[in-house]
């Protein structure tokens, strides 16, 4: 398996301390930093910042979200940084939520299925070189009634991978038709076939198998010392997850409690969401089982993720994409490097 991380420029309190750890991942011989963005720092500037202090691993949004750029302006960003990487960026794209979209961007939200084919072929027809002219049902290239002709773009063409990131049955199968990579999250790996049966049957309508696409599953990791050890560490992570079933999405649109839904967790997860959006949040992280914690995360002792990491092997992880835990950038390095030694370990 390939190794990776995820970062966000605004999710900590000191930039310059953020490049260091990057650095130093890619010393450790991290293969792949994801860059993301919510609803605080962008992706695109973090990654040519990155793509300057950086030699050799690959360098992904992950992910521009649909909406807050036109088609033809997330070609230009992905194939400007392609060129300041020396080709080592990846393209990874999101639909978003609606709170985002509407609550932030103040851009419709529905047809995100559509939209997300039609910028991923738009996209691609950018980075070819040629003259775009493109007839969708959400983008009409050029401006129908205009007076424009089709245009090209001056940078010169690139071939860069795309990435989706995609939790509904819908868009994984999307993801399978068209996607070089597939960036998933709330992963059971015991529940997987929610996800592959769809991510397979788009491969299947496209002629292609699981080896054209990269399966990468994203992850905390954090090693417990002993079994009380353990239980803190769970404990802890209990409202996050709480939140994400709860309170993410909106209060009619929630991927995430989806994904928990489909993957065994049904009635917990509807519980959960009950509780959070009534207000009594304490009830919600109650409800949060152990094993709803430690099913989706690489928690526990060193031989509980050895083990777990050859689980996600096994199922048909390609690259697993690790959030190292820690208080400092010192004590996430180290948890970084332990959890990179296990993985080149299990292969």
């Amino acid at each position: 398996m390939r190794t990776a991380t995820t970062i966000e420029a605004s999710g900590h309190s000191s930039w310059p301390e953020l490049v260091d750890f990057v650095v130093e991942a890619e010393k450790l011989g991290l293969d792949i930093c994801w860059v993301a963005e919510a609803w605080g720092s962008d992706a695109p500037s973090p990654l040519g910042f990155l793509a300057a202090r950086t030699e050799r691993m690959l360098l992904g949004s992950g992910v521009i979200q649909l909406g807050t750029r036109t088609p033809a302006a997330i070609a230009q960003a992905a194939m400007t940084l392609a060129h300041m990487s020396e080709g080592r960026f990846l393209l990874g794209l999101g639909a978003s939520g609606p709170q985002v979209m509407e609550g932030l961007h103040g851009v419709p939200f529905g047809r995100p299925l559509r939209r997300m084919r039609e910028t991923v072929e738009i996209v691609r027809a950018v980075f070819s070189g040629e003259k775009v002219s493109y007839q969708g049902d959400e983008f009409t290239i050029p401006l129908a009634g205009g007076e424009a002709r089709p245009m090209r773009v001056s940078v010169p063409p690139v071939d860069v991978p795309i990435y989706l990131a995609s939790l509904s049955p819908k868009m994984l199968e999307l993801t399978g038709r068209v996607a070089d990579g597939w960036l998933g999250t709330s992963f059971v790996p015991e529940g997987s076939d929610a996800y592959f049966r769809h991510l397979d049957a788009g491969l299947a309508a496209a002629g292609r198998t699981r080896a054209d696409l990269d399966v990468c599953q994203g992850a905390e990791v954090n090693f417990a010392r002993d079994e009380d050890d353990l239980a803190r560490i769970v404990g802890s992570r209990k409202k996050e997850l709480a939140f994400s079933l709860g309170g993410m999405g909106s209060g009619s649109t929630n991927f995430y409690n989806n994904a928990y839904s489909r993957q065994g967790w049904a009635e917990a997860a509807a519980e959960i969401r009950a509780a959070w959006q009534s207000g009594d949040r304490e009830a919600a992280v109650r409800l949060v089982t152990d094993d709803m914690v430690l099913a989706t995360t690489l928690i526990g002792t060193e031989d509980m993720i050895r083990t777990r990491l050859r689980v996600w092997r096994d199922v048909g992880v390609d690259t697993v994409r690790l959030y190292p835990a820690g208080d400092t950038i010192a004590a996430r390095l180290e948890t970084l490097g332990r959890a990179l030694e296990l993985v080149r370990e299990v292969g």
